[in-house]
């Protein structure tokens, strides 16, 4: 799937690794997590197959840097991606389910604890969906008007986030 996050990264401009950690970081976070190794060992990969390429570029007063571009190859992978139908829900994994799963084991105010906590966390996360994100969807609309329908997409992948939270809350 990280694959898919960094060439749909890399659909909107070229970008540094860097840039693309902060992209997965600040954006696909929310629903898709990857360590800068990963992200890295993929970039790798995603140049052997052709689906991006690089290129240095100078800094003043620093290393090079390396630049990753979307060949035509990476776009119509991706789009192909993008156009198979999900058939199945995907297993979802949770760790505080599966906790409270086996929680039986655990006295009343261990497990009452430790849901105040996930509550507490989940609150949290809520106002990121509530307010960060939105803020962040505003301000790359001012960047780049022409993102208008992305934004669309954004918001309601956003959304969804929003909704997962109230329900966990």
């Amino acid at each position: 799937m990280l694959k898919y996050v960094l060439l749909g990264a890399l659909s909107y401009q070229p970008a540094t690794g860097y840039q693309l950690k902060l992209f997965v970081d600040k954006s696909a976070r929310h629903f898709w997590y990857a360590q800068t190794s990963q992200i890295y060992r993929t970039l790798e990969a995603l140049q052997k197959e052709g689906l991006i390429e690089s290129s240095r570029e100078a800094q003043d007063d620093q290393a090079e840097r390396r630049i990753y571009h979307l060949t035509p190859a990476g776009r119509a992978d991706l789009l192909a991606w993008l156009k198979q139908p999900m058939t199945e829900l995907e297993p979802a994994k949770d760790s505080l389910l599966i906790r409270l799963f086996f929680s039986a084991l655990l006295d009343k105010e261990t497990v009452l604890t430790q849901l105040r906590l996930q509550r507490a966390l989940h609150e949290q996360q809520l106002l990121v969906f509530q307010q960060d994100i939105p803020a962040q969807i505003r301000a790359g609309l001012e960047q780049r008007p022409q993102q208008k329908r992305d934004a669309l997409f954004w918001d309601a992948a956003r959304r969804l986030g929003e909704l997962g939270e109230e329900t966990y809350i």
